[in-house]
């Protein structure tokens, strides 16, 4: 199938039934004026996270930014929050999918997050077919037939927003003028395009995620590029609202700054917890005093992670905006009670502080938690739609609170080995498609398995990488027990037999043991599919 494509545009991914409706040549030639109006900044600010990369890898450590105290220090709020973005108590997240999408719409929860990031393989016909799967959904004539069942949308659906990838991911199968395209402008520029008038006719509107953003001048490319796109659409400005996840460590310095830069456009922020742990370990991953604890140990309740969470609530809550809590990876264990009652428990726990402290919402991965979660906002929220007047004068949060990074231990033999596993099964079942996977009874995405592998690459390097018996994590003993997981997620993964598996565990020993660390796993994964 042939389309009308832009002058200096080049599309390699196939053209498949159906992808014409959304590869128009309008929607593409926005993609060109986006790509060629920000591609220069956008590569300027990648090389600027290189470069402070290498800082904190010679011992820089981060701070709040002397040029910007008067942002901080002023008196200013972001525009009002239009009333399909005013009550947040519950979001539910996963990957742009055609059952997740209407599974997820009718789920209960008041918003939806749709992924095109971290919860999805971005492969060309995830992205587009993706694509499809939301245009149907904003005009509720999205449908399925899959194993005698029929999915339909109900009548009250959740609001929907949309995680564009991050600005360090390219779309290889979009060139213009010879040049990857950034895989965010890609993914922005085709929803808006087909779908900003028409959620604007609903009584909604485009309403956005963005994720990974490590400073304020990212945020000010996002603003600049919602200006110039409502501009071409013939959008009143101010139209596009957009909720900023802080979820890298250099971004939790500058949340005041990041909302500033948005102020016209934001729908405020979110505690993306497991991103900003990888963060915190990829940031100091060569400084000898940082060692973080088995994963498992570090929780919300850590000290680094109690003044974050408590410092983005504050933020927020002065500048009229709304603080949405981040995501508990547990989900439902139908086939053991017992297990059950405790996970439940633990995202109970979870969404009960989060509301306590004064967050107008969070996260889940499962419709089977959101009744739960919604139990536990209400509680405190009662009517309200949220909780901007908890101000938290009570909290001064400082640098070294936010640079606190305990638990140290323990690290265990358990603990190592279920990163491993974690991280083959993940990149097996990634490679394969999937994005987003239980596994242990935990919902896993790109942020969780980032975590995995980040920790193995650390322990075997880190002074402090000892196990609780004494022993010394090293690259041998991680190769021993490679194989030794990858035969017990085949037995447990849904496609264990699939050659993916076996290619993850040559990955994951790569990723762990190499001397250089990479600075996503999804990059050289890209290549790949």
């Amino acid at each position: 199938m042939s389309l009308t494509i832009p002058a200096g545009m080049q599309i390699t991914g196939e053209i498949k039934p159906g992808y014409e409706n959304i590869l128009v040549p309008e929607a593409l030639e926005l993609v060109v004026r986006l790509a060629r109006a920000f591609a220069p900044r956008r590569q300027e600010l990648l090389a600027a996270r290189a470069e402070r990369a290498r800082r904190l890898d010679a011992g820089e450590r981060p701070d709040f930014l002397s040029e910007t105290a008067h942002i901080r220090d002023g008196d200013w709020r972001i525009a009002p929050i239009p009333p399909a973005l005013a009550c947040r108590r519950v979001e539910i997240t996963g990957p742009v999918e055609r059952k997740m999408v209407i599974n997820a719409l009718n789920s209960g929860a008041d918003s939806y997050m749709t992924d095109f990031e971290d919860s999805n393989t971005p492969n060309w016909d995830n992205q587009i077919q993706g694509q499809v799967n939301l245009f149907d959904a904003v005009r509720k004539t999205i449908s399925l037939e899959q194993n005698g069942k029929s999915y339909r949308l109900n009548d009250k659906v959740a609001t929907l927003i949309v995680r564009p990838r991050g600005w360090h991911l390219d779309e290889k199968h979009v060139l213009v003028d010879g040049q990857r395209v950034s895989g965010g402008i890609v993914d922005f520029a085709l929803f808006m395009f087909h779908n900003a008038k028409e959620l604007l006719a609903r009584g909604a509107g485009p309403y956005f995620y963005l994720p990974k953003l490590e400073s304020h001048l990212e945020a000010r490319l996002w603003n600049d590029v919602f200006v110039m796109t409502q501009d071409a659409l013939g959008l009143p400005q101010g139209t596009i609202k957009a909720t900023v996840l802080i979820e890298t460590i250099l971004a939790a310095f500058e949340m005041d700054e990041i909302l500033y830069e948005l102020r016209e456009h934001s729908a405020g922020l979110n505690a993306g917890r497991w991103d900003y742990i990888f963060s915190c370990i990829k940031k100091f991953k060569h400084d000898r005093d940082f060692c973080l604890a088995d994963r498992a140990k570090v929780t919300m309740t850590a000290p680094f992670m109690r003044a974050y969470a408590l410092l983005l609530l504050k933020t927020c809550h002065r500048r009229g905006a709304p603080a949405i809590g981040g995501m508990s990876a547990l989900i439902p264990i139908k086939n053991d009670p017992e297990k059950n009652e405790i996970a439940m428990g633990g995202v109970r726990t979870d969404k009960a502080r989060d509301a306590t402290d004064g967050y107008d919402g969070g996260w889940v991965a499962h419709p089977g938690l959101v009744g739960l979660a919604m139990e536990e906002f209400t509680k405190v929220l009662g009517d309200r739609p949220n909780q901007f007047e908890k101000q938290r004068p009570d909290v001064e949060v400082t640098a070294a609170q936010l640079l606190d990074f305990q638990p140290e231990t323990p690290i265990t033999e358990a603990g190592l080995r279920y990163n491993i596993n974690v991280g083959i099964h993940y990149l097996g079942a990634w490679l394969a498609g999937n994005g987003c996977v239980p596994i242990h009874n935990l919902m896993e995405d790109a942020a969780t398995a980032e975590i995995s592998r980040s920790q193995v690459w650390q322990w075997i390097r880190s002074p402090k990488g000892v196990l609780d018996d004494g022993r010394k994590v090293t690259a041998d003993m991680v190769r021993a027990m490679i194989p030794e997981e990858l035969d017990k997620v085949k037995v447990v993964a849904a496609d264990g037999t699939h050659a993916s598996y076996e290619r993850a565990a040559v990955i994951f020993e790569q990723m762990s043991t190499s001397d250089e660390f990479a600075e996503f796993l999804t990059l050289p994964l890209y290549e790949e599919i």
